[in-house]
């Protein structure tokens, strides 16, 4: 077997369930790896394409719907990473052009960053892309099948939430 074909096999969450474990571990263990699955996927397009990674385009996204501009903490806890990690990538964004820094009006210590007009036409181009390969990774699913999984996963994620409350 090919090197990467065993990464394949390896990276498939599911081989590590068993037909006679609990159907709760079986459907986690499915749901992670069709979710890494489809981020490999558009990590890999954005990477082919736009020479982006998944960490760059997800800023982007989030600055993009909010033109006035995210401050350096609200980016980190939208995006769930470290403050490190959201200054390393406005960083390189910046030094493209892509995104600015403004000194924040009421806390001169915090900066505001938002899309450039590069970044907001750059990112345009790479949503539509985005968008395209994502319907196409679920043609597999009717639109009705689609639907239902949406309605499922969204009760998943209340119940999920209730328990969150609760601790």
């Amino acid at each position: 077997m090919a090197h990467y074909e065993s990464l394949k096999i390896n990276a498939d969450h599911e081989f590590r369930a068993h037909a006679d474990q609990h159907a709760s571990l079986r459907l986690w263990l499915r749901l992670l790896s069709c979710t890494t699955r489809v981020e490999d996927k558009i990590r890999q397009k954005l990477r082919e394409t736009f020479d982006i990674t998944l960490p760059r385009f997800d800023l982007m996204a989030q600055l993009e719907r909010h033109p006035d501009g995210l401050t350096m903490g609200e980016l980190s806890r939208r995006m769930m990473v470290t403050g490190g990690n959201i200054t390393t990538i406005v960083d390189q964004l910046e030094k493209e052009s892509l995104v600015q820094r403004q000194v924040g009006a009421n806390d001169r210590r915090s900066f505001t960053v938002k899309l450039t007009k590069a970044g907001r036409d750059a990112f345009a181009g790479m949503a539509i892309a985005h968008e395209a390969w994502v319907a196409d990774l679920f043609t597999g699913l009717s639109e009705n099948q689609q639907s239902q999984l949406y309605t499922l996963l969204g009760a998943l994620k209340k119940n999920l939430q209730k328990q969150e409350e609760t601790v």
